[in-house]
């Protein structure tokens, strides 16, 4: 088969070359290795290992180096978020920008598969989109569920404690040959062939008809029409002779599953890039046990991490329940306290944090990163324990949704703004800004907006039009009441609307949610104040943290799924015992992982808050180890 790049994309020389280029860190052995290899294989990475730019780094000697105007490279995330930053990466190079066209594709699994089998396949069978969306296919569900004809399935759910979700949540799912209609995550409640399971299928492909979808949908549509045209593999894989999946650990089984039917048995190369033990989303392995599908047994390893030192990689060495790894911390010295509290003392943990961060991490390093506050739940549940989430410790907190929702498209605006004035970094906060931008909004498509260096710039553009506005955001944010807010961002959804067919959110052009979420913080002593000036922590949950890099992380104690443990303390408990992760039972161990997400965020320095009560015999034995244990019930 006719070669796609030339034969010494590889070279030392031209790796060298590259990285001065990018002004990089010198390759380690590992990351050399994986850079030339061009054989299909997986490789496991360590929070702040240097992943995503290594990617980056492979991406643009590939495209440096591609011969083929037909045949592409393909590059697939979990999320849109990495995607774009991927892209960011290799935009940052002409040749690289040639990655961003025909003929080759980057975006997240699920656009791959919209692009390239489920919506070919709706076309197929004449019916036009109108919207693969969950919430948009749960609003035309339960309207249509009022019709005459659906009164046995309306009587059945209504008797039901929740029972709408069976018709919000009705999936499609490829079964022997032909797509099922089941619930989103069980199977129904009722027999397909009973009066209110032909009721729901009726609704279902009625829906269907009409074009509207749920997400999931889409790989048994895609499934299908694999089996029906097998052909369609072939052309997919002729298409790309090379993969690169990022994120591995959160692809799901049905993704696993889905790529697998159109890449193993090819020639393709697929390349799989991840931590398992950061694999908070996917359920294509259960935690704690050997996670089949990736890595691949013999997969290598990069195991030193750039983002933070010795303490908080030992930290995060005793906290991987899915796969052991012996982080080595190679980045700034840090440092790990706790702080203990009781239910008199909780009000104090966020303004100690914040203290601390200022007098422990240089205020340069907080002004680019903000110290962030991290919980796994938002909001409590109806058990009596406390705490049990992060509105028990910030009573103003403002939960707001979905996974990139962590901090609002204002307070985004803020603190780009306050770098964009504050140094030489004004391209880094533009593109800070714009990440936010992208971030918030929704995609009919899925493809989400470009990378910033892709926006037209003229005037009379709509690319311009949108540079104008995030240049007005850059030069004012920090002065905008809730009118100017509301009105910038109007103007705002509209060009965006334009740019790419992309959503404003709604709670986006609204300046309450930050203000509220500011507030919660509550104030600040005046001794303080005056001491060292303090960058206000954003709140958020570790879900949402995911894949960020922080200053300063608080790690606050909140409930486990189950309602029967707390988190932070199972992870001072393991820590100090030296337990086994692997033998823990899983809810500890589902919980443990968060904590480990959270954990290996910060570069400097890493806080966790947890009960007296439970707590204090755990933390005291971490003291040895340099740990600042800090008390708040004795001040």
């Amino acid at each position: 088969m006719t070669r796609t790049y030339l034969p010494d994309a590889f070279a030392t020389d031209k790796v060298e070359a590259m990285v001065k280029l990018l002004v990089l860190d010198p390759l380690d052995a590992e990351q050399w290795d994986f850079l030339q290899s061009e054989k299909t294989q997986d490789l496991q990475a360590a929070p702040g290992s240097g992943k995503t730019t290594l990617i980056g780094l492979k991406l643009a000697l590939m495209a440096d180096a591609w011969t083929s105007p037909t045949r592409g490279v393909c590059v697939l995330s979990h999320t849109n978020t990495a995607k774009n930053e991927i892209a960011d990466r290799v935009g940052l190079l002409a040749a690289g920008r040639s990655l961003l066209r025909y003929p080759h594709f980057i975006g997240t699994i699920q656009s791959f598969v919209h692009t390239f089998l489920a919506l070919p396949a709706v076309r197929d069978r004449k019916v036009e989109v109108r919207s693969i969306d969950d919430a948009a296919f749960e609003t035309a569900a339960l309207r249509l569920l009022q019709r005459p004809e659906y009164s046995t399935l309306r009587n059945y759910v209504e008797r039901q404690h929740q029972g709408t979700g069976i018709v919000a949540g009705a999936t499609f799912t490829y079964r022997d040959g032909e797509l099922a209609v089941t619930g989103a995550a069980r199977d129904l409640p009722f027999g397909a062939q009973s009066s209110s399971g032909k009721q729901l299928d009726h609704l279902k492909r009625t829906l269907a008809r009409w074009g509207i979808f749920r997400f999931q949908d889409m790989y048994a549509i895609a499934q299908e029409y694999l089996a029906r045209h097998p052909g369609i593999a072939a052309a997919v894989t002729t298409r790309f002779p090379f993969v690169l999946l990022d994120e591995t650990q959160d692809t799901s089984a049905a993704q696993h599953e889905l790529l697998d039917l159109v890449f193993a048995s090819s020639s393709t190369v697929v390349q799989r890039v991840g931590d398992t033990n950061q694999g908070i989303y996917s359920d294509a392995a259960s935690v704690g046990e050997p996670a089949s599908l990736f890595p691949l047994p013999g997969a290598p390893e990069l195991s030193v991490s750039r983002r933070f030192g010795p303490q908080i990689a030992a930290v995060a060495s005793r906290l991987v329940v899915r796969r052991p790894q012996q982080v080595r911390g190679a980045g700034p010295d840090g440092q790990v306290a706790v702080l203990l509290f009781d239910e008199t003392t909780v009000s104090d943990v966020v303004p100690t944090f914040e203290r601390m961060a200022a007098v422990t991490v240089p205020e340069d390093v907080l002004v680019r990163r903000p110290p962030r506050v991290l919980g796994a739940r938002q909001n409590p549940k109806t058990s009596p324990v406390y705490p049990q989430s992060i509105s028990c410790y910030l009573p103003g907190y403002t939960p707001t949704s979905g996974p990139t929702a962590h901090r609002t498209l204002i307070g985004a605006a803020r603190a780009a703004s306050a770098r964009w004035k504050s140094g030489p970094d004004s391209h880094e906060a533009a593109t800070e800004l714009w990440n936010a931008v992208r971030a918030s909004v929704s995609s009919p498509t899925g493809d989400g907006l470009p990378a910033l260096g892709r926006l037209e710039r003229s005037m009379a553009t709509t690319g311009g039009r949108v540079r104008i506005l995030l240049r007005e955001l850059l030069l004012n944010a920090n002065e905008f009441d809730a009118v100017s807010w509301g009105e910038v961002t109007e103007q705002l959804a509209v060009q965006l609307k334009l740019l790419n067919g992309c959503q404003l959110r709604e709670h986006e052009t609204e300046i309450t949610t930050a203000a509220a979420a500011g507030a919660a913080l509550g104030p600040t002593p005046a001794a303080a104040v005056a001491a060292v000036p303090l960058t206000r922590a954003v709140p958020g949950t570790i879900q949402s943290a995911k894949g960020e890099t922080h200053a300063a992380t608080l790690i606050l104690e909140c409930l486990e799924k189950t309602g029967k443990k707390f988190d932070v303390t199972e992870a001072l408990r393991m820590i100090a015992e030296g337990s086994d992760p692997l033998r823990e039972l899983k809810s500890v161990q589902a919980a443990v992982q968060l904590v480990f997400v959270g954990a290996t965020r910060p570069t400097h320095l890493l806080v966790l808050a947890a009960h007296r009560d439970r707590s204090k015999k755990y933390a005291d034995a971490m003291a040895g180890a340099g740990w600042d244990i800090r008390d708040l019930t004795e001040h």
